[in-house]
């Protein structure tokens, strides 16, 4: 069906290219100049089954803000773009994902209504570098992009790490959920007839 997607962005602050395949098998190549991203966002590439590459090079001697929101972007606008007119996909998406101690829900709506819902356990907040408000950045770039509805709930975890990957591996698993195309659904899946 060929459900890919290949773009690039590029800013003052950031230049980034991004392939995407919504019907692959989880093979992922990230370089982003943030080792911690990278490592969420393999996570969520192989959780998906997507077959992803990014490469970003952004103004990190500034900060990571720039680099994450706009990775955000593409990837959500690469997201939109495979979808095309969201024919027969299942639209919705829920998984629920343990890293050791942390617990995390991801939830999605492909609706073309997007709105973020985020809730990180603030015990976690601001432990670190790359730490749940450049995490938001991210989520809320990417749904905002990819014109969808998400709703993330970090129930509770110890290390801010696991919570993160949590997280992440649930957006891929959800993400995979909703994407996938069911034969019974004749055009979109909406009482509109459109989303």
């Amino acid at each position: 069906m060929g459900r890919k997607a290949s773009l690039s962005r590029k800013t003052k602050e950031t230049d980034i290219s991004i392939r995407l395949d919504l019907d692959g098998s989880g093979n992922v190549d990230v370089s982003t100049g943030i080792s911690f991203f990278d490592h969420m966002l393999t996570a969520l590439g192989v959780h998906g089954f997507f077959d992803l590459e990014i490469t970003a090079k952004g103004d990190l001697d500034v900060d990571f803000h720039h680099t994450v929101e706009d990775v955000g972007l593409v990837l959500g606008q690469a997201l939109s773009d495979a979808l095309g007119g969201k024919k027969r996909i299942v639209r919705f998406g829920d998984s629920c994902v343990p890293m050791d101690e942390a617990l995390s829900r991801v939830t999605i709506d492909l609706s073309n209504r997007p709105y973020l819902v985020y809730n990180f356990p603030d015990s976690l907040k601001g432990r670190s570098e790359f730490d749940a408000h450049l995490a938001k950045e991210f989520f809320q770039a990417l749904c905002v992009r990819g014109a969808f509805n998400l709703h993330i709930n970090s129930y509770y975890g110890e290390n801010g790490h696991h919570a993160l990957e949590s997280m992440f591996k649930a957006l891929g698993r959800s993400l995979h959920m909703a994407t996938r195309i069911n034969e019974a659904i004749s055009g979109t899946l909406s009482t509109k007839g459109a989303l």
